[in-house]
């Protein structure tokens, strides 16, 4: 079976790739290998080759460094996003394999942070919540689009000057309309550790 364009962009490394990408930012391989440091030089070529191959990067312009060509990447238009036939022509078990992917690359995440020889959960920020709001399509769309725009604030802002890198990821899971959930946990608005 052919490989999705939402496949092939929810593996840990090449989302951290497209990450580093995002807003517009230009980068070298090298830049990339400087930002994540924990990617092996051998396997960050594979994935941008992979990456480039399908369309989602693109290479800005070559630039000749002691011999050897330099290429200099950038996202492609709508590079990141998945395709609508990957959220509307594809099975049931196919949508649960990428939620899945999606979800084991936040414990490779969280579990890369916990393996640190000394983490504080609370003076680092990290947290869990998760809120049950009922909105319309307008509503829904209206928060979406406030979301969006407060992350964009920041979007811009490059590693370094005492910022630390950290991941802000949203799984939004609309109420069955037929299953017997609706209702379950009513009055339950938000849970958070």
């Amino acid at each position: 079976m052919p490989e999705s364009k939402a496949d092939l962009i929810l593996h840990p490394i090449r989302m951290r790739i497209i990450q580093a990408l995002l807003n517009g930012r230009r980068r070298t391989t090298q830049q990339l290998l400087h930002e994540l440091k924990d990617i092996p030089q051998a396997t960050m070529y594979r994935h941008l080759n992979k990456l480039l191959k399908a369309g989602v990067l693109e290479v800005a312009e070559e630039n000749k460094v002691r011999g050897a060509v330099e290429k200099v990447y950038y996202l492609s238009q709508g590079g990141e996003d998945a395709t609508p036939s990957d959220t509307t022509e594809q099975s049931a078990g196919e949508h649960m394999a990428l939620f899945q992917k999606f979800v084991s690359s936040l414990a490779g995440d969280f579990s890369a942070y916990l393996q640190q020889e000394k983490y504080d959960l609370k003076k680092d920020g990290f947290s869990m919540r998760q809120v049950q709001l009922h909105l319309t399509d307008d509503e829904y769309a209206q928060l979406l689009t406030e979301m969006r725009e407060s992350m964009q604030k920041f979007a811009g802002n490059e590693a370094g000057s005492g910022r630390r890198r950290r991941m802000i990821s949203t799984i939004v899971i609309p109420g069955a309309l037929s299953g017997s959930s609706e209702g379950v946990n009513e009055g339950e608005g938000e849970k958070e550790q």
